[in-house]
C-alpha cells in the first residue's frame, strides 16, 4: 500500500511539474490560435493567409486545442482522480480525444493546403506527427470503450506524450540554440539540426515509451 501512494504522489507531482514547465507554451500557443481566428492583430503571423479561412481556422484552431490538450490531458493521468471520479475521467477522456483529433486534422489540413515552411521532409515529419496523435486518440477512446483497459492505458499514454510534441519541439530548439547558438538551423529550416528535428520531437520517446511498456508487459 505504501508503494502505490508513493507511487501515486510521484507521477501526481511529475505530471504537475511537466505542466507548469510548459505553461508559457501553453498561453502563448492559446494566445496566438485565438488572435489568428478573432484579432486582427493575428494577421501578423506568419501563418495566416489572407483570404482562406480554411488554412486559417485550421491553423490557428489546432494551436488553440493543442495548447489546451497540455492543460486536461495529463490530469487523465492522476491516480486518484481517475479512481475516485471514474465517470468523470470517462468523459473528459473523451472530450480530449475529440480535442485530439481535432488537432490533428488541423494540422494536416493546413500541411495539405499550404504545406509547411520546411518543405517536403518537414511535411512529411508533421504528417506523421499529426496522423499517430489522431490514431492514438481513436484508439485510446475504442478501447475505453470495450473496458480493454490495458490497451486503452498503453495508447492513452502514446496521446498524452504526443499531445506534448509541439513543446518538445520548441524546448529542443531552445536547448540547441543555447548550446549551439544556432548550428546546422536555418531560417528555412532546411538545416541538418531542422531536418533531424522534423521527426526527433516525438518518435524516440514513443520509441522510448514502447521499450518501457514492453518491459512492463515481461513484468507482469
Amino acid at each position: 500500500m505504501a508503494i502505490i501512494r508513493l507511487r501515486t504522489v510521484a507521477t501526481t507531482a511529475g505530471l504537475s511539474l511537466v505542466a507548469l514547465l510548459a505553461l508559457p507554451f501553453v498561453l502563448h500557443a492559446v494566445g496566438a490560435g485565438f488572435a489568428g481566428l478573432f484579432d486582427p492583430t493575428g494577421r501578423e503571423s506568419r501563418f495566416f493567409v489572407p483570404g482562406d479561412s480554411i488554412s486559417n481556422g485550421a491553423i490557428f484552431g489546432h494551436m488553440v486545442l493543442g495548447g489546451l490538450l497540455m492543460v486536461f490531458m495529463p490530469l487523465q493521468l492522476v491516480p486518484v482522480l481517475r479512481r475516485r471520479f471514474p465517470t468523470v475521467h470517462r468523459w473528459c477522456g473523451r472530450a480530449v480525444c475529440l480535442g485530439a483529433v481535432l488537432t490533428g486534422a488541423g494540422g494536416l489540413a493546413y500541411i495539405v493546403f499550404q504545406g509547411t515552411i520546411g518543405g517536403l521532409w518537414m511535411d512529411a515529419g508533421f504528417a506523421l506527427y499529426g496522423t499517430l496523435l489522431v490514431l492514438s486518440a481513436l484508439q485510446a477512446v475504442r478501447h475505453g470503450r470495450a473496458r480493454r483497459f490495458a490497451q486503452h492505458r498503453r495508447w492513452a499514454l502514446r496521446l498524452v506524450l504526443l499531445a506534448f510534441g509541439s513543446w518538445f519541439y520548441r524546448l529542443h530548439y531552445g536547448i540547441w540554440y543555447l548550446l549551439t547558438g544556432g548550428l546546422a538551423s536555418t531560417p528555412r529550416f532546411d538545416g541538418a539540426f531542422d531536418l533531424v528535428q522534423n521527426v526527433a520531437f516525438y518518435l524516440p520517446y514513443l520509441l522510448l515509451l514502447e521499450l518501457w511498456l514492453r518491459r512492463e508487459r515481461r513484468e507482469s
